[in-house]
């Protein structure tokens, strides 16, 4: 990747900038001896990209750190909040490389965790000379998030016989077009969001505010891509995350699950469709399943899939005031498919 220092560079500085403002927001109204539990999630590590491109469109558009400082924040705490409940209903046992907040505390705490982020968001948002829309911006994304949610619930095959409703409404099929449109709620809306905050917070005009949203939904379209890229293809240690953790959890809204089962013949599609529709998979079905992807040509189809979402990226740029920021974003849009974690 062209310029990978400068990006790492600029990810550690902004960390450094936003992590202050974190807990000193997550903190406000919390006895003392709760703050550790309250500032797990947030301390075990994330790149910080959501806060950092609300930092970088504000800078764009000739605004200062300070004007975009606590908004910032709070999409790197909404990021964490969705987070939070998405292991919870995942039963992920971990995140970046650490036990997720329920596997370490138990659900009830982790839930009261995420009710306190739930309020910290609005905090931050409050801390703004545009509080008024940027609430309205995080209230909107956070609706948003919970439809792709539940679609990335009811893509699942299999499991949750605990839950009628899951039961009785999954997807017997699933799209390419619903893959798109789970991700667009679930994972692009927040990209987009941070994008559309920063350019908030430095005054931005109608159009500038159009070109940023659109960036930041294809540039967030391009980062789940890749996430499901590396959720079959990564290497753990690096991704932070368990590998075919998808193929555990039973979901086809993996695009390079979707893909590989409209090449694979006959045989191995049953095979693999066998193994996500099972009650319990094991490490072996994962290998297995892994086995029979790597048979097809998913992983350079969903790679170019996800490019030419860096490339509507990038044409949006095109529209924005081009300075140094300007670079770095495109500089960043390629982050988002070439990483490996």
């Amino acid at each position: 990747m062209k310029n990978s220092e400068e990006i790492n560079s600029y990810l550690n500085k902004t960390l450094k900038i936003i992590d202050p403002a974190i807990k000193e927001l997550l903190d406000l109204y919390i006895n003392r001896e709760n703050r550790e539990l309250v500032n797990y999630p947030v301390s075990a590590g994330g790149k910080r990209i959501r806060p950092t491109l609300a930092v970088i469109s504000c800078q764009m558009l000739g605004g200062k750190i300070k004007d975009v400082l606590y908004p910032a924040a709070g999409l790197e705490i909404l990021h964490n909040y969705t987070l939070i409940i998405d292991d919870i209903i995942d039963k992920s046992f971990f995140r970046r490389g650490n036990l997720t907040a329920w596997k370490k505390f138990g659900k009830s705490i982790a839930n009261c965790i995420g009710i306190d982020y739930s309020a910290t968001i609005f905090q931050a948002a409050n801390q703004s000379n545009y509080s008024s829309q940027i609430s309205k911006i995080f209230s909107k994304t956070l609706k948003i998030v919970v439809d792709g949610e539940i679609l990335d619930i009811l893509f699942e095959k299999e499991g949750r016989e605990d839950e009628p409703y899951v039961v009785k409404n999954r997807y017997q099929s699933i799209t390419e077009k619903d893959y798109l449109e789970m991700v667009g709620k679930k994972t692009a809306a927040l990209f987009q969001s941070s994008c559309e905050v920063g350019g908030i917070c430095a005054g931005a005009s109608f159009k500038e505010l159009k070109a940023l949203r659109n960036f930041g939904f294809n540039f967030g379209m391009a980062f789940q891509i890749k996430d499901d890229i590396l959720d079959i293809f990564g290497e753990e240690k690096k991704f932070g995350k368990k590998i075919g953790h998808d193929i555990e959890e039973r979901k086809w809204s993996n695009i390079v699950i979707l893909s590989a089962l409209k090449e694979l013949n006959s045989f191995d599609k049953n095979q693999l469709s066998k193994i996500l529709e099972k009650r319990k998979i094991t490490k072996k079905d994962i290998k297995k399943a892994v086995e029979i992807i790597k048979k097809t040509n998913a992983a350079n189809l969903s790679l170019k899939f996800g490019e030419k979402y860096v490339q509507k990226a990038k044409n949006n740029l095109d529209l924005l005031p081009k300075n140094k920021w300007n670079n770095l974003l495109k500089e960043i849009s390629e982050f988002a498919i070439e990483r490996e974690k």
